[in-house]
């Protein structure tokens, strides 16, 4: 894959780790940086060989500043009533992307770089990273999925404690309020990221596909909506050569192998 220019991606086995790699900007974005994530979530789509996206920053102290200061001054309302929803499109890709993704959450976590980490499927966070939706402190609204994810995530009341503010929190604090998943010391993240993704990789792909689905559905749909969708995935798995590996497996006493077919 690539070469990019602002990203790293490398390839273990079933696993793709995305590393945002402009470390001497705080990891923060151009719209180039998204247009070349673009690229890179249309290649991940389509290997199938990948089964599970873990994202992360390059360096120890930026998971993502948001967005380039040197962008935010050339920005204008035209831009952001023509061309936003097309940024905004490439963070909702990784929230419905056909895989799981795993945000590996290294540093300061800023602005956008939050909205970007909330697409994220599940978030482990270092102990040493830090959290702050900060827009209305430049006299912005959060425009890149700020007030619609992260109020579904930690709830309107926390969302406005954040927003309102600007307040930076540390991984506990977020932790605390749901905003993040798991906190683990800085030297273990990546290991512990890796882990969860291995053990997500090792399942059938078909059923992960469709419970990350129907989990989406759930925030947004009334209830008897998602459950039509859960017996209509049901219906799909049933007829799977995953599903009657993972029966023969457990009666042969053996680890499965599944080939997402």
């Amino acid at each position: 894959m690539g070469p990019y220019i602002d990203f790293i991606v490398e390839k273990q086995g079933a696993l793709a780790i995305v590393t945002l790699n402009r470390p001497d900007k705080g990891n923060s974005w151009t719209l180039a940086t998204y247009q070349e994530m673009e690229k890179i979530q249309e290649e991940l789509h389509y290997d199938e060989d990948v089964r599970v996206v873990i994202f992360t920053g390059a360096g120890d102290k930026f998971f993502c500043a948001g967005a380039d200061l040197a962008l935010l001054a050339m920005l204008d309302s035209h831009f952001i009533s023509r061309d936003i929803y097309r940024y905004q499109g490439i963070n909702t890709r990784w929230d419905r992307f056909i895989k799981p993704v795993i945000m590996a959450i290294n540093g300061i976590t800023v602005g956008s770089g939050l909205e970007l980490a909330l697409c994220g499927d599940i978030r482990i966070a270092s102990s040493s990273s830090s959290f702050s939706i900060n827009e209305v402190r430049i006299g912005l609204n959060p425009d890149m999925g700020g007030t619609q994810r992260l109020t579904r995530t930690v709830g309107p009341s926390q969302a406005k404690r954040l927003i309102f503010t600007a307040e930076k929190i540390n991984a506990q604090e977020a932790a605390r309020i749901g905003l993040v998943d798991i906190v683990t010391p800085p030297e273990d993240l990546m290991a512990e990221a890796m882990k969860m993704a291995v053990k997500i990789a090792r399942m059938p792909p078909y059923a992960i596909r469709f419970a990350k689905k129907a989990i989406n559905l759930a925030v947004d749909a009334p209830l008897e909506v998602g459950l039509m969708y859960e017996e209509a995935g049901s219906i799909f798995c049933m007829g799977t050569e995953d599903k009657k590996e993972a029966v023969a497996s457990i009666l042969e006493k053996r680890e499965p192998e599944f080939h997402g077919r």
